[in-house]
């Protein structure tokens, strides 16, 4: 770690002492925005009793922000190419701090919601060209490693979600969960003012009906899978789909034509990136099957409480503490393809092993499959964040780090659309739904395997 901030002759980013700051400063930003996606969702049958409304309803809380942080990720990251990336991630800061305020304070569903919304577009600014902010503050001899960060980070965040959920509300109340954003949050915007590099800004005007599009197609298909996946039918589940897809034609087509395009088609020619964007969703989707499929088996196969199925994520996001900065080191020093493609190997012998739990299965049994999984996804997911990220030119960086965020979100989307089809389905089960989960990891290996000799050639 303490070779980060270590300055050489000839680097570019920071000087060493101020990348330290400026570090913390994109951690706790990334830890709140990510861990709030998740928190919640343990929280909502609390929220449902104490506010007074059904569980269906309550369950807005945690779409209303996923569907607006969604929606609005691609716009984000091509509106810093025109008032820079400093601005906009401290804008995101201080309105996600702002809202989680308005959050704890909420004492009404509807007060709550548009609470979460405001949340959201915080999140979204921030998420949005976090990784690209790294190339600012690192020299490129550190990019792996310091991506390794963020990405641990991130999936310390999603796994970690419903643990510390569930230990905040066995010691406090709800309002706690957004609470303990603001001194974080305030914390990390005084630092963010002193640390946070500037950059040139070239005015090239930004594409309004680019990002409109963007966000119809991105929250009309998280939409769309949220209500298949809690069991809606006919026109109200797939209309926003097929709109979502005449979003996606008519945004190539803008795209091809806009002088200041939202994501410059041309990036996707880098077939490194782009096929680090395909084994990147394909991964998010297999973690966002095991994170939703597996609750539902700690509590209504193994008869855990809430607490407790918490608790057995726990080995997880451990897992990830260990092997995100080593795994960012590693990149830095060989063939990112070969070890994320490790990781996933690793990963799908985790998956394959969570398919042999049974009711009887105790918790050590439950511990050692999770460590498991954690160790492979904490492996592969800093060298493939790299290679996307890396591999496309500076001038890109900003746009590769907005369909990073797209791709997590569209991954986890599906993944948890994907349980709730195989529970609803009369044929399906909680085992079906993490067999497709191994199947997402097989399709991402075999890409990431494919992949290795490419990425040697063009290194």
């Amino acid at each position: 770690m303490r070779r980060l901030f270590v300055t050489r002759p000839g680097d570019e980013g920071l000087p060493g002492p101020q990348r330290r700051q400026a570090m913390l400063v994109m951690v706790l930003g990334t830890l709140m925005s990510v861990l709030d996606n998740g928190i919640v969702n343990i929280a909502l049958p609390t929220l449902a009793q104490e506010l007074v409304v059904s569980e269906s309803r309550a369950v807005w809380v945690t779409n209303v922000y996923q569907l607006v942080c969604a929606a609005l990720l691609l716009g984000f990251a091509a509106l810093s190419r025109l008032i820079g990336r400093r601005r906009l991630y401290l804008g995101g800061l201080a309105l996600f701090v702002l809202a989680s305020l308005c959050c704890a304070l909420s004492r009404s569903f509807e007060w709550l919601v548009a609470s979460r919304m405001l949340q959201g577009i915080g999140a979204a600014a921030m998420l949005s060209i976090g990784p690209s902010m790294y190339r600012l503050i690192f020299p490129s001899r550190l990019l792996g490693s310091a991506i390794g960060i963020g990405a641990l980070v991130v999936a310390f965040g999603i796994a970690f979600g419903p643990s510390l959920g569930g230990i905040i509300l066995h010691f406090a109340s709800w309002p706690w969960l957004f609470a303990i954003n603001v001194p974080l949050g305030v914390l990390a915007l005084v630092l963010g003012i002193r640390a946070l590099p500037s950059e040139t800004i070239k005015s090239r005007g930004f594409d309004w009906l680019g990002a409109l599009l963007s966000a119809s197609m991105l929250s009309g298909f998280v939409f769309s899978l949220d209500h298949i996946g809690h069991g809606a039918r006919g026109t109200s589940a797939w209309l926003p789909l097929l709109l979502s897809v005449l979003c996606l034609v008519l945004f190539v087509w803008r795209q091809r034509r806009a002088d200041a395009p939202l994501v410059p088609l041309p990036m996707f020619r880098a077939t490194r990136f782009s096929i680090a964007a395909m084994i990147s969703l394909m991964a998010f989707v297999a973690q966002g099957i095991t994170f939703v499929g597996l609750p539902f088996m700690f509590q209504t196969v193994m008869g855990a409480t809430p607490l407790e199925a918490a608790l057995l994520f726990t080995p997880w996001p451990l897992a990830l503490m260990l092997m995100g900065p080593l795994s960012g080191r590693l990149a830095d020093r060989f063939n990112p393809t070969l070890i994320s493609s490790l990781g996933l190997a690793i990963f799908l012998l985790g998956m394959l092993s969570l398919v042999t739990l049974t009711a009887e299965s105790g918790a050590v049994s439950i511990a050692w499959r999770a460590m498991l999984c954690g160790v492979g996804y904490g492996l592969f997911q800093a060298p493939n964040n790299r290679e996307m990220i890396g591999s496309v030119a500076l001038t890109y960086s900003a746009n590769a780090s907005g369909v990073l965020a797209s791709v997590r979100t569209f991954g986890q989307a599906l993944g948890t659309a994907s349980v709730g089809l195989m529970l609803a389905l009369s044929w399906g089960s909680l085992t079906y739904a993490l067999w497709l989960g191994c199947a997402s990891v097989v399709v991402a290996l075999a890409l990431s395997v494919w992949r290795i000799p490419l990425a040697r050639t063009e290194a």
